[in-house]
């Protein structure tokens, strides 16, 4: 899936927002939260883990997958094929051994909005999140591998 994605990154390194699956135009919600662990010496100081849960509205299901996350205000995502030097409940679910699919990510921020530009958009299109001076990035997002199928309990 191509789409376009608005993220509001909170100051305490969280992250909520949306994504746009075009031309469709379906909406998915995102949500992560930093993973609180240690970095492997080699990454840089704004490099971390975030665990990133994809929401579909209309089925009421959700995905979760591990990405790095690179920069500070104008972030880029990209999926993590390992996670060598982080903790080792980190590592399990990075790789993802219970789905069929391996879920892969990629964001890269075209737009920055900060201070009022961000607290304008947020009250527009994430107005829980209004006051909480969050910085926005909007983008290009690439999702695959991500099946929220049909449940056995569904067709009964």
């Amino acid at each position: 899936m191509e789409g376009v994605a608005s993220i509001a990154l909170l100051p305490c390194g969280s992250i909520s927002g949306h994504f746009i699956h075009l031309p469709h135009s379906l909406c998915y919600g995102l949500h992560g939260s930093e993973l609180a662990c240690e970095r492997e010496c080699s990454r840089g100081e704004d490099y971390r883990l975030i665990k990133l849960t994809i929401t579909d509205f209309s089925r009421g299901k959700e995905q979760a997958v591990i990405v790095e996350c690179r920069g500070h205000d104008a972030a880029r995502f990209n999926s993590i094929e390992h996670a060598h030097g982080w903790e080792e409940d980190v590592v399990g679910m990075v790789e993802q051994k219970d789905t069929k699919n391996k879920i892969l990510v990629s964001f890269e921020c075209e737009t920055l909005k900060a201070e009022k530009a961000a607290e304008d958009h947020i009250r527009q299109f994430m107005p829980k999140l209004a006051g909480l001076d969050a910085v926005v990035n909007i983008g290009r997002m690439t999702i695959s591998g991500l099946d929220f199928g049909v449940d056995k309990s569904e067709n009964d």
